[in-house]
């Protein structure tokens, strides 16, 4: 590739005058919302505003028993309010959402960051006031919450996740058992709760302290030999040491065992899902990567096939995407991708996409919002493990991490799985992956278009050589 000089240099365009731009339409502020009520939601009390007229007292005040939330819901009705929106912080207002929804009201569950008042004083009853003017003129989006059946669905992923993260902690008491009794076991097993780890430690809680005997627990697939993990059992088995090994033992083997129920009723959640596929027609593709073990973490039984009915097509088949993964992601998205407008707002609502803040006209900050949703989570954690991918998606993200540095090669990575994801999900396709060589050659032709237009603007001409590769 080499630059010569141009004969016509490009030309730069001619600003634009004032009267040139033209202005957007905005529509006339009016009330939308006639029968909106606002909602402030504590532990302790719950703050209801509802239009001026509809009773002698228009804020009232409830405690946040059943009981009173029944009542709430009955003073709703008497005054003729049929949507309502509130703001809470923590878990105050599923309780409070669920009984307004069996109801029959359209509720909305807003975000605090989008009503914020005029600064003041801040009281319950004037922000109660606030959310119900805002409704009132249609100035406040609902959160994002997914279908009946998909909400069941991601109560028990996520009570999975914490017992997870739990038996993890217990994990490393054992650990710290082990040290303080000086045995080695971490530094010859790789997973001390694998079969040989736990045989070993079952056998030490029953009195068996003798390192050649404990050795003879070794499974054949163990990198160590015998010698070097009885080696590692020398040490002083102390009796204070040995209850708190023996309590953490206990304390996994508890996780483990609720950690099965929880799998237990995902399956059967999973069942209830309508099948979006006629698995005989078009039968379950088979798993691009091959696994020879199972991993730690993930369910004793293959919830692959479940997953493909729900959705109506194998996530499994994106690279960086596993069973865990697609799991958490269709439990926090659920399967309608109507529910966003097209896939820049998918992208947005997961915090994957930039956050352009604009001022004089001109681009100040361009990083992506903060938010702890789950689905953006589990999409960064697919895209980092395109680390070693020799794919596409792999190449795409080694390529970003040299531009841009990790953390956004993180980010850019996961907004393209964001955007597959979608698209499998709304228009019901399977993945079709890019051959790593012609993804290189597509990257070639986009590097050689942008030289191409850089040099333009430079009044230099690019001459394109035949790459090696092509020879």
């Amino acid at each position: 590739m080499k630059l010569k000089p141009s004969d016509s240099p490009r030309q730069p365009k001619p600003l634009q005058s004032p009267s040139s731009i033209e202005a957007a339409p905005l529509d006339t502020l009016k009330q939308i919302n006639l029968n909106a009520a606002g909602m402030d939601i504590g532990d302790r009390s719950i703050y209801v505003c509802v239009p001026a007229g509809r009773d002698e007292q228009s804020v009232r005040v409830f405690s946040t028993f059943t009981a009173d939330l029944n009542a709430l819901a009955d003073w709703l009705s008497q005054c003729g309010v049929k949507t309502v929106a509130m703001e809470s912080t923590g878990v105050y207002w599923i309780a409070i959402f669920q009984i307004l929804e069996a109801r029959g009201f359209e509720v909305y569950l807003v975000n605090a960051a989008h009503i914020k008042n005029v600064p003041g004083k801040k009281t319950d009853i004037l922000d109660c006031q606030w959310i119900q003017q805002l409704h009132t003129y249609g100035l406040l989006q609902a959160s994002f919450r997914p279908d009946e059946l998909t909400c069941v669905l991601r109560s028990f992923v996520r009570q999975r996740h914490m017992l997870i993260r739990n038996r993890a902690s217990h994990i490393q008491h054992i650990q710290k058992a082990l040290q303080q009794m000086n045995l080695k076991l971490t530094n010859v097993l790789k997973d001390i709760t694998g079969q040989t780890g736990m045989s070993l430690l079952r056998d030490s809680l029953a009195g068996v302290h003798d390192p050649q005997q404990l050795a003879r627990h070794r499974h054949p697939c163990c990198a160590k030999s015998e010698a070097e993990i009885a080696k590692s059992l020398e040490g002083d088995y102390r009796a204070e040491h040995l209850f708190a090994l023996r309590q953490a033992v206990e304390l996994f083997d508890v996780y483990t065992e609720k950690l099965r129920a929880c799998e237990r009723e995902i399956e059967q959640q999973l069942a209830k899902f309508t099948p979006q596929v006629n698995q005989p027609e078009q039968p379950l593709p088979p798993p691009t990567r091959r696994v020879t073990d199972r991993p730690k973490n993930h369910p004793l039984q293959d919830i692959r096939p479940a997953l493909y009915q729900m959705a109506g097509v194998d996530l499994t088949q994106v690279d960086g995407l596993d069973i865990l993964t697609v799991e958490t992601i269709l439990s926090e998205i659920g399967t309608d991708m109507s529910r966003w407008h097209s896939v820049k707002h998918f992208t947005s609502w997961l915090g994957l996409s930039p956050q352009n803040e604009k001022t004089g006209g001109k681009v100040i900050r361009t990083r992506t919002k903060k938010t702890n949703n789950r689905a953006n989570g589990a999409f960064r954690q697919a895209a980092q493990a395109l680390t070693r991918s020799k794919s596409a998606l792999g190449q795409f993200y080694r390529r970003m991490r040299t531009k841009m540095g990790a953390p956004k090669a993180i980010t850019a990575t996961a907004h393209k799985l964001a955007r597959i994801v979608y698209h499998m999900l709304k228009y019901r396709v399977p993945f079709a992956a890019v051959p790593p060589h012609q993804d290189e050659t597509q990257s070639r032709e986009r590097a050689i278009r942008q030289l191409q237009r850089q040099a333009e603007r430079l009044g230099v001409t690019v001459v394109v050589e035949p790459s090696p590769q092509s020879l």
